[in-house]
């Protein structure tokens, strides 16, 4: 058992990747507060490699935009952390990659840069299908601590990414 991630998280990862490896899907993650915990957590899956095409860590507006294509305007419209951006990452990441699934997170881990808008431990999810539509989610862990928001926003991810598949259970 790994040291790093719970038995729930790993049991997660592993039905996650055995649900896209049955439909012979791949996946890409673009991580942003998360910092690879994401795609860190289903490589500690034997056999991730069968659907696990990809990882993306976009910590900066920049990499952002150069690496998922994610707008500048959008950025500075709605800042890194919101529902256009956690969109615009998954969807960008489905589109720079061989996948039929992308998953992106961005948030504020704290323990700094949060504002009364924007607090600490808000994050915001996003899925986006070859075939289907983008969903998103909004999370307000609270501010209980840097690492407790960062597995909080893994958990969730998995979970997002699990809802996406069972919206068409067909593909």
């Amino acid at each position: 058992m790994s040291d790093l991630f719970s038995r729930e998280l790993l049991d997660a990862a592993a039905a996650l990747l055995a649900t896209l490896q049955r439909r012979s899907m791949k996946l890409a993650t673009a991580e942003s507060c998360t910092g690879g915990l994401l795609v860190g957590l289903l490589t500690e899956i034997p056999g991730a490699s069968a659907t696990l095409d990809r990882g993306l860590v976009t910590y900066s507006k920049a990499a952002k935009a150069e690496l998922l294509g994610v707008d500048a305007r959008l950025i500075a419209t709605h800042g890194a952390v919101s529902e256009p951006v956690a969109r615009a990452m998954a969807e960008g990441a489905l589109a720079c990659s061989p996948v039929h699934l992308a998953i992106s997170v961005t948030g504020i881990a704290g323990p700094d840069g949060g504002t009364p808008e924007k607090p600490v431990g808000l994050v915001y999810l996003a899925a986006a299908r070859k075939a289907g539509a983008t969903i998103a989610r909004e999370c307000r862990f609270g501010d209980i601590g840097r690492g407790q928001i960062r597995l909080a926003s893994v958990r969730e991810a998995i979970a997002l990414a699990g809802e996406a598949l069972a919206a068409d259970p067909s593909n």
